[in-house]
């Protein structure tokens, strides 16, 4: 099994670089010099990748205090490397040689590529690309580096929305090998193939994604964490849950992906989706996430989140605050503790992943079922040796996937809608076929 995965993990990288309806021979447009706006860590991150091939950046802030920091940043990332015997010396000056900085938008004037990095909010976006769009120079491509919002409305802030494209970088961004290629309704085809081609340049792995909310990755984490949470409620450990989809291959457990990630981009999207639908009713388990945040435990950044980090480390500490937090909760929602075994963690996470999956295939926001487990694999380290979500159920078999979510809505207490099948999964079930 091991060896059948790591052979389709190996096509399936392969067939990601092709768009179905998009010729090869198209041209593409020329990158000579590229434009980040942000100099934050994502914004750093994705310069450093293009630094790293040899192509000028500039990057633009709006204070010179931000600038300094931020350079500074990508500076020590760099030292690091020489310390390590990774990057000779005079690399370091040739990288830091193609940087240069501004905080005057007319600056970018000249920039082929320009990628915005700054806070995930539609109204900074919105600032951000009216003003490109009033200074750059004609087929300059304008692309965003959102991680969920709506690119077509994004486009729409421009006059050129067929130079608007996503490029979704992973975090850290100089180290993740992903690459989400976000296709707008008007994206122009050469615009999508430069974006491809660069990916390459820059040693990453590109998936193409249809706009939807989130994306392929953020979409379908969206329920693979929920259950987590779900689970927490009904009576496993932050820990438990964690320890057993690490034990199945997974980089890092949800709970501790979150502390690193930052519990508090999630508690800031759960409010953006409030103001926006005032009447939509969140499971207990997401106002327990929100908790956790009003009490300041954003992760790793702050020194405690689901764990407790000592003095500035990355080791992940049980913390006695955050069971009594849960217990309390509990209570609160009237929710009785049960034991948990650790097989069920796997296949509620990994099944809610696989779910959306096949909606996200259905709708086609994905070109391919390959495409999804190459985002896994590269974006959220799902174990390369399962081959990604969609073959890892492929291998399970799609009618004992389908079995095993009917068990789960029965005894889901928020009324298992969350585990009807997808279409797609419950066609190919029945037809005793396989999504890959």
């Amino acid at each position: 099994p091991e060896s059948a995965a790591l052979r389709h993990a190996f096509f399936g990288e392969r067939a990601a670089s092709k768009i179905a309806d998009v010729p090869e021979s198209t041209p593409v447009r020329e990158i000579k010099q590229i434009a980040v706006i942000g100099a934050g860590t994502m914004g750093g991150g994705i310069s450093m990748n293009f630094l790293n091939a040899g192509i000028p950046v500039k990057i633009l802030e709006m204070k010179q205090e931000a600038l300094d920091k931020g350079i500074a940043i990508i500076e020590k990332n760099y030292q690091a490397q020489v310390k390590k015997g990774k990057l000779k010396e005079d690399k370091l000056a040739q990288r830091m040689g193609l940087l240069s900085t501004t905080l005057n938008y007319d600056d970018l004037k000249d920039a082929d590529l320009v990628i915005e990095a700054v806070f995930e909010s539609m109204d900074v976006k919105k600032t951000v690309f009216e003003k490109l769009d009033s200074v750059c120079k004609p087929g300059a491509i304008l692309a965003s580096n959102t991680s969920t919002l709506d690119l077509n409305q994004i486009a729409s802030f421009t006059n050129r929305p067929q130079d608007v494209v996503g490029a979704h970088f992973f975090s850290p961004a100089n180290v993740m090998k992903l690459l989400e290629v976000v296709r707008g309704a008007k994206t122009a085809d050469d615009v999508l193939l430069t974006i491809m081609q660069l990916a390459k340049k820059i040693k990453k792995t590109a998936v193409i994604s249809g706009v939807c909310d989130g994306f392929i990755g953020n979409r379908m984490i969206a329920g693979y964490s929920g259950e987590a949470g779900k689970m927490l409620e009904e009576g496993a450990t932050v820990q438990q849950i964690d320890k057993a989809l690490e034990k199945f291959g997974m980089a890092m457990g949800p709970f501790r992906m979150g502390d690193l990630a930052g519990n508090d981009i999630g508690w800031s999207i759960r409010k953006g989706i409030t103001q926006q639908h005032p009447n939509y009713v969140w499971p207990s388990s997401a106002l327990l996430a929100d908790k956790l945040c009003e009490l300041g435990r954003f992760g790793q950044k702050t020194g405690a989140g689901w764990y407790s980090y000592a003095n500035g480390k990355r080791d992940p500490l049980p913390d006695s605050a955050v069971e009594a937090l849960v217990e309390a909760h509990r209570k609160e929602h009237g929710i009785p503790a049960r034991k948990i075994s650790n097989t069920e963690i796997v296949q509620r996470c990994i099944f809610a992943l696989v779910n959306e999956g096949a909606k996200i295939l259905e709708e086609g926001i994905a070109q391919r079922a390959s495409d999804i487990d190459i985002v896994y694999i590269y974006g959220y380290g799902f174990p390369p040796y399962r081959g990604g979500p969609m073959f890892y159920a492929d291998r399970v078999g799609l009618l004992i996937v389908q079995r095993a979510m009917e068990g789960f809505a029965r005894n889901d207490k928020t009324g298992g809608a969350s585990w009807v099948p997808a279409p797609l999964l419950a066609r190919l079930s029945s037809d005793d076929k396989t999504f890959n």
